[in-house]
């Protein structure tokens, strides 16, 4: 029930995005606003989130992951009931709906990053990476229903998907609070000044490998996002598909890459070069889907080159989670896992805008570009992140920083 309830705070954070993305046509008709101005629904949220997951990283060292988790899910549900309201009582409800998706990206930032944390902090060694795969996974799995979700709701009312929130949060805040017992802190927490200079060492030592490692991260969540609204935006302007069938659709390389993530987090352990190898052939797998993807427009054949990548992202991510959460102590690491989240959502947050412009430029250059970003970072990886094995004896410590010989 713990890996249960640490599993549902990523759950709930994708449905932030992910169940929007299947309503944002119908929103912008019914609101009459631009293109540019319904894919802000997205990039406020994820702006916010990325500004505030620092700082509630931070204080969740300072406090408890708790004590951060459980407010941040209550903010995040009165910011979807407030935007629900809005939709329902007023004549202009635009700008009262971009309120409430602030107020959810800020409880955003309390949620899967600090529970990235959270699994570091309860577990260790091959079973912290088996958690924090089904974390992914459960991201993953958030991301496949939500679409389907989405457009469910939108049969009822086009803004209906606001007033679940509220619901979804209480189950998740529920959960939390009852079953996830966190360890007593054994020493009062460093005073802000000590705290900074250790995390300025961290990056200092680190840094090279430990940012390549964030841009990775992000550049899947861009792809991913990216690649969502275009298809959102073709399925209903190109095939005239709506409704549920068009969630089921979005969710289908969803469906992958969860799956994917699944058995990649239940498989590679604290095994370094194996991490490496994967994170390379996920951008390549990436790499290769989106420089094909020029060549089809027919609906069946392109979503069979885009579970491609999907597969790359499910590869990737479960094992650039494992080399950030176990790479310092637990004083650090809500920091350092939270900056990685706000990195993440910047990645989410100019993916639909950045689609968007290159949609109305050019269909082939946009995937070319795409293509070119995921082959740059996965040259990166191969170059910055240098690993060797050590025998056993060797492990003083369980920080997967001691297993990484960087250049």
């Amino acid at each position: 029930m713990t890996i249960v309830a640490i599993g549902s705070i990523p759950l709930i954070l994708v449905l932030g995005n992910s169940m929007l993305i299947p309503i944002l046509p119908q929103m912008q008709k019914e609101l009459g606003i631009s293109q540019f101005q319904v894919s802000l629904v997205i990039t406020v949220f994820s702006v916010a989130a990325a500004i505030s997951i620092p700082i509630l990283g931070y204080l969740s060292d300072r406090f408890s992951r708790k004590a951060i988790i459980v407010p941040a899910l209550t903010l995040y549900g009165v910011g979807g009931l407030l935007a629900g309201m809005a939709a329902s009582w007023f004549s202009n409800p635009f700008m009262w709906i971009m309120v409430g998706r602030v107020m959810q990206g800020i409880g955003a930032a309390g949620t899967a990053p600090i529970a990235m944390a959270l699994t570091g902090d309860l577990y260790k060694g091959g079973q912290q990476s088996k958690v924090l795969g089904l974390v992914e996974a459960s991201n993953g799995f958030g991301k496949v229903i939500s679409p389907i979700i989405g457009s469910l709701l939108a049969l009822l009312f086009w803004y209906a998907a606001f007033y679940a929130f509220p619901i979804f949060c209480l189950g998740s805040i529920l959960l939390t609070m009852f079953f996830v017992k966190e360890k007593n802190q054994k020493k009062e927490p460093p005073p802000f000044g000590k705290y900074f200079k250790g995390l300025i060492t961290v990056f200092k030592n680190e840094g090279r490998w430990l940012f390549t490692a964030y841009l990775a991260g992000a550049t899947c969540l861009f792809t991913l996002f990216g690649i969502l609204f275009y298809l959102s935006d073709i399925l209903e302007t190109v095939h005239k598909i709506d409704g549920l069938i068009k969630g089921a659709i979005l969710a289908i390389p969803l469906l992958f890459m969860t799956t994917t993530s699944y058995f990649t987090g239940s498989k590679i352990g604290k095994n370094m070069p194996l991490m490496k190898k994967l994170i390379i052939f996920g951008l390549g797998f990436m790499t290769i889907s989106f420089s094909t993807l020029i060549f089809f427009e027919s609906l069946v054949p392109f979503i069979a080159i885009l579970v491609i990548s999907s597969v790359g992202t499910g590869l990737v991510l479960p094992c650039i989670n494992s080399l950030i959460t176990g790479s310092v102590d637990a004083s650090k690491r809500g920091f350092v896992t939270s900056l990685y989240g706000s990195v993440r959502f910047l990645g989410v947050a100019v993916g639909p805008p950045i689609f968007g412009w290159l949609m109305a430029w050019s269909r082939t250059g946009m995937f070319l570009i795409t293509a070119s970003l995921t082959l740059v970072v996965g040259l990166l990886c191969m170059a910055l992140i240098h690993v060797k094995k050590k025998k056993p004896s060797e492990n003083t410590k369980d920080s997967l920083f001691n297993k990484l010989q960087l250049t």
